[in-house]
C-alpha cells in the first residue's frame, strides 16, 4: 500500500510517466529515492509533525518528495508555482517550513521567497542550482536507499487557491502515529467507487499542488498502478494521451469537458477513448447540458463527487444515478449533509442554505482559529461556504458559493445559473457572472466571457448573449452587460478567480457588502 510493498514485487513497474518529456520512474526508483530524501530529511532535524514545502511545476521529482514525506510522517505543503515571492513566502512562514524542495525554473522566485523567511534551513533545488540552495540530485543521492527506522505515514497540509482571499492551510492534527502502508481514504474510494486496481492507468491533467491531483495520484500508486502526468492541459493532448497509453482512470474539471466539446467533432472522434472506466470530475459546477455532452461521448463512466481540501465530508454520483438526478453532486458517503438556514435552523428538501457537513473528518485552519470557528455550528458541523438544497431522496444539489451571491435590490441572486448557460453558447469559451456597482439596485449583473474567437468581442455578441440568457432565465438574473476578456483569471484546477475580477470594479466603490465578499 506504498511504493516500497510495489517495489518489492514489481520494481521494474513504471510508477508515473511525465506526458510531454516521456521520463519514466519505475517503482524501484522512487522507493529508493524518497528513501534517501526520507533520510535527508531526518538528518536534518525534521521529526513527525514537522513541514516539507514543495514549490514547483508538474515534474518527475515531486513525488520523490511527497513520498519521502508521506512515509516520514511530516506534513508536506504543496505550494502553487503560480504565486509571487511574497506569497510563496506568507505560505512558507504560516506552515512553518523547515525544508524547501523547488526547481531551477522557479529559482528567482524562491530565492525572494527564503530570503523573506528565517525557518527555511534546508534548501534543495532540482534540474539546476542557484546561489543559498543545494543541488536536489546530489543532495539526495548521498543518503542511504533503505528506509528510515521510524518511518510512520505523514499526511498533506494545503492551503486553499485564494480565490475569496488570503490562502489558509487546511491541517489535520497528527494525533497518533499511523503504521507506513495504511491506506488512505481516498486509496479506498478509488477502489470501492472507481474500480482501482493494480492495472489502472490513472492520466493527471492538471497541477500537482492541488488537492485532489495529488491525492489521487498518491493513492493510485498505493495501489501499484501507473500515472501519468501533464506538465498543463492540452485538449487534444489530453485525447492523444488516452489512446496512447490505455487510460482506465482520470480526474478533470468541467472546463477541460468544456475545451474538449469546442473542438471540431473530426477531432474528437478522431481518438479511441474505450479504455476509460471512470473519468471523475468535481472542484467546480458543471453544466447539465456540457455533463450530458460528455456521457454522449463516453458512455457512461462519468462519475462526481463534492468535497474539500478540509475532508470534512464528500458526496458521490455515478453516471446512471445523475441521469435520474441531473445537476446533483450526489448523496452523501462521508459524513451527513444538513442544508442551514439564516436562524441556524435545518430546511426542508427543496430549499437552498448553507452546505454543512454532520460527522465527517476533522481539520483546522492553520492559524486561523476565527476562520476555523466560522466554518462550524453549534453542534460542530462545518461548511466549505457552498449553498445548494437536497431532494426528497438527499440528492445534494449546489446552488453557488455563498461568496458570489449578488444582492440587486435586495433580491438575492445565484450567479451560477448565468455562468452554466453561458458556456453552453458556440461563441463562449469561458464565463464569469458577477455583481458590479448599480447606485439604485446595489449591485447589479455583469458577463465577463471569453469568447472562442476574440475578433467577434463587440456589442453585436453582447447583445446576442444577453438575448440567449434571457430566453432561459429569468431576467433578474441574466447580465444587463458584457465585457470581453483574451483569459478569465481561472486557477488549472478549474476555480475562477472571481476575486480578482470583481476588483476590477469595485476599486473606486468600496468593494460589495461585506455580507458576502
Amino acid at each position: 500500500m506504498y511504493p516500497g510493498v510495489i517495489a518489492a514485487s514489481t520494481p521494474d513497474k513504471v510508477a508515473y510517466v511525465m506526458a510531454a518529456s516521456g521520463e519514466t520512474v519505475t517503482y524501484a526508483e522512487l522507493d529508493r529515492r524518497s528513501n534517501q530524501l526520507a533520510h535527508l530529511f531526518r538528518r536534518r532535524g525534521l521529526r513527525r509533525g514537522d513541514v516539507v514545502a514543495v514549490f514547483m511545476e508538474n515534474n518527475a521529482r515531486y513525488f520523490e518528495v511527497t513520498w519521502a514525506a508521506q512515509r516520514s510522517g511530516l506534513y508536506y505543503t504543496a505550494i502553487s508555482s503560480r504565486l509571487t515571492a511574497a506569497e510563496v513566502a506568507y505560505i512558507l512562514d504560516d506552515c512553518g517550513a523547515g525544508a524547501l524542495v523547488t526547481s531551477k525554473s522557479k529559482a528567482e522566485v524562491a530565492a525572494e521567497a527564503v530570503a523573506a523567511v528565517s525557518g527555511v534551513q534546508t534548501r534543495l533545488m532540482c534540474d539546476g542550482v542557484v546561489d543559498g540552495f543545494e543541488p536536489y540530485e546530489a543532495t539526495r543521492d548521498a543518503e542511504p536507499t533503505g528506509p528510515i527506522p521510524d518511518e510512520s505515514e505523514g499526511m498533506d497540509m494545503l492551503y486553499s487557491s485564494g480565490t475569496t482571499g488570503r490562502p489558509k492551510g487546511v491541517k489535520v492534527p497528527m494525533r497518533d502515529v499511523v503504521p507506513i502502508g495504511t491506506p488512505s481514504g481516498v486509496y479506498m474510494l478509488g477502489v470501492g467507487l472507481y474500480g482501482l486496481t493494480a492495472e489502472s492507468v490513472y492520466l493527471s491533467p492538471a497541477p500537482l499542488y492541488h488537492a485532489a491531483p495529488l491525492r489521487f495520484t498518491m493513492s493510485w500508486m498505493r495501489a501499484g498502478a501507473t500515472v501519468v502526468v501533464m506538465e498543463s492541459f492540452d485538449p487534444v493532448e489530453f485525447l492523444r494521451l488516452v489512446e496512447r497509453y490505455g487510460v482506465t482512470h482520470t480526474q478533470v474539471v468541467p472546463t477541460m469537458f468544456v475545451r474538449m466539446l469546442k473542438l471540431d467533432e473530426s477531432v474528437r472522434r478522431s481518438f479511441d477513448v474505450s479504455s476509460l472506466t471512470a473519468v471523475v470530475h468535481a472542484a467546480a459546477p458543471c453544466p447539465i447540458p456540457v455533463k450530458e455532452q460528455m456521457i454522449e461521448w463516453w458512455g457512461p463512466v462519468i462519475y462526481e463527487y463534492y468535497a474539500g481540501t478540509e475532508g470534512n465530508g464528500l458526496t458521490a454520483i455515478d453516471t446512471p444515478e445523475w441521469l435520474a438526478h441531473k445537476g446533483s453532486v450526489g448523496r452523501a458517503i462521508v459524513g451527513t449533509v444538513h442544508i442551514v438556514g439564516e436562524d441556524g435552523g435545518i430546511l426542508p428538501a427543496g430549499q437552498p442554505g448553507t452546505v454543512y457537513f454532520a460527522g465527517g473528518g476533522e481539520f483546522e485552519y492553520h492559524n486561523d482559529p476565527e476562520k476555523t470557528a466560522a466554518s462550524r455550528t453549534e453542534q460542530g458541523w462545518s461548511t466549505l461556504g457552498d449553498v445548494g438544497y437536497l431532494d426528497e431522496e438527499g440528492y445534494l444539489y449546489l446552488t453557488d458559493r455563498r461568496a458570489y451571491m449578488i444582492i440587486s435590490g435586495g433580491v438575492n441572486i445565484y450567479p451560477q445559473e448565468a455562468e452554466n448557460l453561458l458556456v453552453t453558447h458556440p461563441k463562449v469559451l469561458d464565463a464569469a457572472v458577477l455583481g458590479v456597482p448599480n447606485e439604485e439596485m446595489g449591485e447589479e449583473v455583469k458577463a465577463v466571457v471569453q469568447p472562442v474567437d476574440l475578433r467577434e468581442a463587440g456589442p453585436a455578441l453582447e447583445r446576442e448573449l444577453i438575448e440567449f440568457c434571457r430566453a432561459s432565465l429569468a431576467s433578474y438574473k441574466c447580465p444587463r452587460s458584457v465585457d470581453f476578456e483574451a483569459e478569465l483569471p481561472r486557477h488549472p484546477t478549474g476555480k475562477l478567480y472571481k476575486r480578482l475580477l470583481r476588483d476590477r470594479y469595485w476599486a473606486d466603490n468600496g468593494g460589495p457588502s461585506t455580507e458576502h465578499a
